[in-house]
């Protein structure tokens, strides 16, 4: 196990905001997707919303976030 239960990581930075993907397992051994997003609010602070989307969703998650993606994409 890594560091705080996280097994993977990876960002993507834009111009305001930028997103986490965090794979992490907690104490019961579940495995679960945390995306998180931040963006500066002040001088020195961030605001940050996150989601978290558990292993037996996933199949789930990512049908729906593709079907939301491709409507965006056409429009």
């Amino acid at each position: 196990m890594g560091q705080r239960g996280e097994l993977f990581s990876s960002r993507a930075i834009t111009g305001r905001r930028t997103y986490f993907f965090n794979v992490k397992e907690n104490r019961n051994g579940d495995v679960f997707l945390n995306i998180v997003e931040s963006k500066k609010s002040g001088e020195n602070e961030f605001e940050r919303h996150s989601i978290i989307v558990f292993q037996e969703d996933l199949e789930s998650f990512i049908q729906g976030f593709h079907q939301a993606t491709d409507f965006v994409k056409k429009q």
